[in-house]
């Protein structure tokens, strides 16, 4: 979900790498929960995070779409699975009673990150400290690929890098014609291809993902 806001507004100004101390750590963020609340669908799953919930829940993406923890919604002309924010409260699905994550080793990168972000630029991406968005006050600096705690973080890194702007490119595709007949085929495929269709988590995900995006 792209954001339409300069980085002077919503950042420290500063751009960070993997191996950069950043002020992020939030002490286990005790006894608060504000970024499980309300957040619409900015919560966007990648074929990733898919694989990781799988690990974690044992679930598949249809099922965790027919218990209502994820849901589908058209971003930038596609449609991509979010974890869907429910009740009066507007909680996410796998927050429990005591506010906090039930799926916290297998959460979705956007929850990793934050209150980091990502700010992509010549075919790559780097990361970005978000000022507005925790309320803690007292962080404390951490490396960042401690902080995103992904194994393998070459080719994770290299994977979002991918996965992003071929986002991209097929947002292009379709802007101007996302009620199309072609738009809807593609987005059907995309859905089948990366996410609908269960990975196997005794396997290695990329190499999965690998096999997959040779089909496309």
């Amino acid at each position: 979900m792209k954001r339409n806001v300069s980085l002077s507004e919503i950042s420290d100004g500063r751009l960070y790498g993997e191996n950069d101390m950043v002020r992020a750590d939030c002490h286990g963020c005790e006894g608060c929960f504000r970024c499980c609340v309300g957040m619409g669908n900015s919560v966007i799953l990648d074929p990733y995070d898919v694989y990781r919930l799988q690990c974690g829940t044992g679930k598949t993406l249809p099922e965790l779409l027919a218990e209502e923890k994820v849901e589908l919604n058209v971003v930038d002309g596609m449609i991509l699975p979010n974890l869907k924010m429910a009740g009066k409260e507007e909680r996410c699905g796998f927050l429990n009673a005591a506010g906090r994550c039930d799926i916290y080793g297998s959460r979705p990168g956007i929850c990793r990150l934050f209150p980091l972000g990502r700010y992509y630029e010549n075919g790559d991406f780097r990361y970005f400290l978000q000022t507005g968005e925790c309320r803690e006050r007292n962080r404390s600096k951490v490396k960042v690929s401690k902080w995103l705690a992904i194994p393998d973080r070459d080719r994770y890194h290299e994977f979002v890098r991918r996965w992003h702007y071929y986002l991209n490119d097929l947002e292009k595709k379709v802007a101007g014609r996302e009620d199309s007949e072609a738009a809807k085929e593609l987005n059907l495929f995309l859905l089948q291809c990366f996410y609908l269709t269960p990975y196997d988590t005794e396997q290695n995900f990329y190499e999965q993902f690998e096999r997959r995006f040779a089909a496309v």
